[in-house]
């Protein structure tokens, strides 16, 4: 790519169509891992180049088990993204999180049941990434910011369940979560997060809270309806977020321990790597293979 894309925003409709974003572009690509789940939608912001990807297709065509997360992190790292912007829908296990509210999470417990690919990485090139801190702080904090700044009602920190899906939580399940001491809810930060750190990605969350699960005595269990309304509503607070962002890239923008994870994570002499595997993963590894 010859264009300078750094900021990559993962995310559902609406969020590929951004008020003010002129010299729109569609990018068809290909990856090792196969295609993602849609075509980038690259367009120019603030004098910036951002690059979209509806996580579920548009028209939402992909449950959160079927999305290529392989994919589209590949896909992000190819135009040359350095940050990521995930925005999810998630509920509150938590009384103080209310509908309407954003979370910024600086934790992920991962529940998904080992269906969807973690790794980049395998067949003859073994990594360990640090995913201690899942998300990236300083993309976090920018994140934190830019929604207070254009009128959210945010909460700073949190752990972030992550489960299989697609189906909701039972009552059970819900109420056991909270004692666990979990925040939020969803069905997508896993194995995103994980992958974008394989890829030297800063990643952080835009989490929109829709609902309260089904834990809560005298609000209404959660249905598809409640949560399309209310990302519907907060549409619009993301995208002025995100165009917050954008416009202040400069003050928040940098080269933070993420953007050199895998220097330390390599465990496998590169002797014995495979020459198909090596050439695979060389836009990943090649820097550190030469």
């Amino acid at each position: 790519m010859d264009e300078k894309i750094e900021i990559g925003v993962i995310g559902g409709s609406g969020l590929y169509n951004m008020p003010g974003m002129s010299n729109i572009t569609e990018l068809e690509i290909d990856t090792p891992f196969g295609k993602p789940s849609d075509a980038l939608i690259v367009g120019e912001l603030h004098g910036r180049r951002v690059a979209f990807l509806p996580r579920h297709g548009r028209g939402h065509k992909l449950s959160p088990s079927e999305v290529p997360y392989q994919a589209n992190i590949y896909a992000l790292k190819s135009v040359g993204v350095k940050y990521i912007i995930a925005v999810n829908a998630c509920g509150s296990l938590q009384e103080q999180y209310a509908p309407g509210h954003i979370v910024v999470p600086d934790q992920i417990f991962d529940r998904t049941e080992g269906h969807r690919p973690r790794t980049f990485f395998g067949n003859g090139l073994v990594v360990h990434i640090s995913v201690a801190e899942p998300f990236s702080p300083q993309v976090a904090q920018a994140i934190y910011d830019a929604s207070v700044a254009v009128g959210g009602t945010v909460h700073k920190g949190g752990t972030f369940l992550i489960v299989e899906g697609p189906r909701f939580s039972t009552k059970g399940e819900s109420i056991a979560y909270r004692h666990w001491g979990m925040d939020i809810i969803g069905m997508t930060s896993a194995p995103e997060a994980f992958l974008a750190a394989e890829a030297e990605i800063a990643y952080a969350s835009m989490a929109h809270i829709t609902d309260y699960d089904v834990w809560h005595e005298s609000e209404e269990a959660v249905t598809v309806e409640m949560v399309i309304q209310t990302i519907k509503k907060n549409t619009t607070l993301a995208q002025d977020a995100i165009a917050h962002m954008v416009a202040n890239i400069d003050s928040w923008g940098g080269d933070y321990p993420v953007h050199s994870g895998l220097q330390y994570a390599l465990i496998t002499n590169p002797d014995i790597i495979p020459s198909d595997t090596r050439q695979k993963l060389d836009l990943l590894v090649g820097k550190y293979l030469a």
